[in-house]
């Protein structure tokens, strides 16, 4: 009995493990194109998302706390395509480090450090991209650290000052 448990486990193993592996590297080859597309300032980046994606950006004050600024992603892709031309202008892209991918109930959370060109300092950002029943990763997810404090605005705090 103990043979045949080990066979099973053994099987099982060696066809699921490959299968993950592949979705995996398929997971971090999406994120590297979504880094090119987004760091040549192509077009394409606004189909990696998904219609309903959960877009967070985490303002990083200048005391060190953070607070949460959430749109949808059809207002996302707007400012995206708004803030792009004066970006490219200005050469601005941004390099990641210490990039992970780590297997997450609705697909691959990738988890980096973002250093914005001409900074000296890394901020947080992370990912959970989903492959879909056609093969195609979208992200699903973003949460994009900022030292940005406009975005304070958006954050239930700077809404609550607005009234």
């Amino acid at each position: 009995m103990k043979k045949i448990l080990l066979s099973l486990s053994l099987l099982f193993m060696t066809t699921l493990c490959p299968a993950l592996a592949d979705d995996q590297q398929d997971a971090l080859k999406f994120f590297n194109d979504y880094v090119k597309a987004a760091n040549t300032y192509n077009p394409v980046l606004t189909t990696l998302y998904s219609p309903n994606a959960k877009i967070i950006r985490q303002v990083v004050k200048p005391d060190g706390t953070t607070a949460n600024a959430y749109t949808d992603t059809a207002t996302y892709i707007k400012q995206m395509k708004l803030g792009q031309a004066g970006a490219k202008l200005r050469h601005y892209t941004n390099s990641y480090t210490n990039i992970q991918a780590e297997k997450v109930s609705n697909g691959y959370k990738i988890s980096s450090l973002r250093q914005p060109s001409g900074e000296d300092y890394k901020l947080k950002t992370y990912m959970i991209v989903t492959k879909q029943p056609d093969g195609k990763w979208l992200i699903t997810e973003e949460m994009m650290q900022t030292k940005v404090q406009t975005f304070l605005k958006y954050t239930d705090e700077g809404k609550s000052k607005k009234k």
